[in-house]
């Protein structure tokens, strides 16, 4: 679970001990009651302020003249002028404004409400994110890792159909198998077929289409998601990623484009300079 803050508190529950006032028959005792850690205890990190991610809730046009994309920032800083790519399309474009119902800002933080114009109007629809070109990139794929807990009494199992929304995201999607079930009381890792009320386990999972996500050790809000019940349209398991599954990306970094796309690329900046297209080998670095 890689736990790096734990506190043990000796109390009774049923007398009270050590859980809003110190215990009298425990002096050995010297630590924090249970209210006292409850009170104090850092339960947030600091902002991601290095990997922007923005992840579109709505494309907003009233009118010809305006197309603008509204969300939250879920992390990093962003500026008009910012070069930005959207995935999973993988199309660039810049900043052109930040416009919000006070005026347009100069720059955006995480959890800030904008809405986003770009210098040219491409393809954006709602689940899309843009991010910083040139940056550390997340992951598109329709596979991935994730740690997850179950919270219906139906188990979850492989191949049947479920409504996974990561972000602003929606897919359907299947489980595809269970690496091991955690015992909460040994941490001991269980070879399972299928995960039960409350049970916690390292899932495999198969979207029908590729997703924008970060593994949630990088970023708690693009590496979340919630599973739902696609005939009663209830909650029930939530998800943290711990990564795509290897060979899965839907779209290439640098140094995963092939030779001949190299050699393409190359050929094409050297002929036909007037198109402007981009060094592939620079991309992403």
């Amino acid at each position: 679970l890689e736990l790096e803050d734990m506190h043990f508190v000796p109390m009774s529950a049923l007398v009270g001990d050590n859980v809003v006032n110190r215990s009298e028959k425990m002096d050995w005792y010297q630590g924090q009651t249970l209210m006292e850690i409850l009170e104090t205890v850092n339960v947030d990190k600091d902002p991601n302020f290095d990997d922007m991610r923005f992840p579109v809730q709505f494309v907003n046009r009233p009118n010809l003249n305006f197309r603008g994309y509204c969300g939250t920032l879920a992390s990093g800083i962003l500026k008009p002028g910012d070069e930005v790519t959207v995935l999973p399309s993988g199309k660039e474009s810049k900043v052109k404004a930040l416009v919000t119902y006070d005026g347009d800002l100069d720059h955006a933080v995480p959890g800030e409400a904008i809405t986003v114009t770009l210098e040219n109007e491409i393809d954006v629809s709602r689940g899309d994110m843009l991010v910083h070109s040139n940056h550390h990139q997340p992951h598109v794929s329709s596979q991935f890792k994730a740690m997850v807990v179950w919270m219906t009494e139906q188990p979850l199992v492989s191949n049947k159909q479920y409504s996974i929304k990561v972000g602003v995201s929606d897919a359907g999607g299947s489980l595809t198998g269970i690496d091991y079930q955690i015992d909460v009381n040994t941490l001991e890792h269980n070879k399972v077929s299928e995960l039960k009320l409350n049970e916690i386990g390292l899932c495999e999972f198969s979207l029908n289409k590729p997703v924008v996500f970060d593994s949630y050790k990088r970023n708690r809000t693009t590496g979340a998601f919630i599973i739902i019940d696609r005939l009663t349209n209830v909650t029930i398991g939530a998800g943290m990623i711990t990564d795509a599954v290897s060979g899965s990306h839907e779209v290439l970094a640098a140094g995963e484009f092939s030779a001949f796309e190299l050699e393409l690329n190359a050929l094409i900046r050297k002929h036909f300079p007037h198109w402007d297209a981009k060094d592939l080998s620079q991309l992403l670095k």
